[in-house]
């Protein structure tokens, strides 16, 4: 076991952000924590960074209260933090000597993960002969992608035990999520322990074997991911046919929830109401192309614990 949170509770006045929150990490890979805005992701998050202070309950790194100053925690904020007119390789630096990073090591830590992130040329203004050399660059110079690029590498200059991502590929483009992707991976393979907020379920599941869904505060679901989608039972039913089987579906009283020119996506009661379809199908001879039965999408799930997202949220 590394990471406890045990009964974590944050108010403010008499508003409860967040109402007795555990769970625990105990081996390498990514926790994922969800939820709606304003569940209180955030807020956890920075809890455990000692950011903000909690009205209650605790947050341990391997039995000990977790001290950010003691253990090497790594934090890419889903808010844009860097100093808009200090020059990238600075401002890295300082990172890196806030870690107690020794300055040989940064360097090499930032030349390395500069060419990882393709973004060596703002950090490092290639010199041209005959010309004046070129002023470094500063973060408010960068595109909104290209300073993600530079918060990441300032997560990751510490080479953290503990790395927190705060909605890590928000505002990215195909080409930089495979990028940011890759490298989540890589740390992984670190044997890392990370924590993940995120709205883009795809990525979850991806990526992440445990779980906690947040819905005004408080923990609604919670657990193994596969297990969860297992306890849901294979539910979802995909299939396409040249010829029309509307009149079939219909027959065997199954809920459509999405049609589309070439297929169904059909709601069953479990495996033997689809199986019974499919045999009916065959034997009044009806091609089929596809038949998918599998289980619900953590898409699904999150939208009926969560349900209706109130206004002022």
């Amino acid at each position: 076991m590394s990471l406890t949170v045990r009964n974590l509770t944050k108010q403010y006045g008499d508003k409860v952000v967040l109402n007795n929150l555990s769970f625990e990490i105990n081996e390498p890979g990514v926790y994922a924590l969800l939820g709606t805005n304003g569940a209180g992701k955030t807020t956890t998050l920075r809890i455990i960074l000692g950011m903000l202070a909690n009205n209650g309950g605790e947050v341990l790194w391997k039995g000990k209260p977790l001290d950010p100053v003691r253990v090497n925690v790594g934090y890419l904020a889903e808010e844009r933090g860097l100093y808009p007119k200090y020059s990238l390789l600075d401002q890295l630096l300082y990172f890196a000597k806030l870690r107690n990073v020794p300055k040989k090591t940064a360097m090499d830590r930032i030349e390395y993960w500069a060419d990882r992130l393709k973004v060596t040329e703002y950090i490092f203004p290639p010199k041209i002969k005959g010309k004046k050399p070129a002023k470094a660059n500063r973060a408010d110079q960068l595109s909104k992608g290209n300073q993600q690029k530079i918060q990441l590498m300032a997560a990751l200059i510490s080479d953290p035990e503990l790395l927190i991502l705060d909605e890590p590929l928000s505002g990215l483009d195909p080409v930089n999520t495979d990028l940011f992707k890759s490298i989540i991976k890589e740390e992984i393979a670190k044997d890392k322990y990370l924590i993940m907020s995120s709205h883009q379920m795809p990525t979850i599941e991806e990526f992440c074997s445990d779980i906690t869904i947040l819905n005004r505060g408080q923990a609604v679901l919670q657990g193994n991911l596969n297990e969860i989608k297992k306890s849901y039972g294979r539910v979802n039913l995909f299939i396409k046919s040249d010829a029309d089987i509307a009149p079939y579906i219909s027959s065997f009283g199954m809920a459509v929830v999405n049609k589309t020119p070439s297929e169904y996506h059909l709601k069953v009661t479990g495996e033997d109401q689809a199986m019974a379809l499919l045999a009916k199908l065959i034997e009044e001879k009806i091609p089929v192309v596809k038949f998918e039965l599998r289980e619900p999408s953590l898409h699904e799930i999150f939208i009926e614990k969560v349900g209706i997202v109130n206004e002022e949220e």
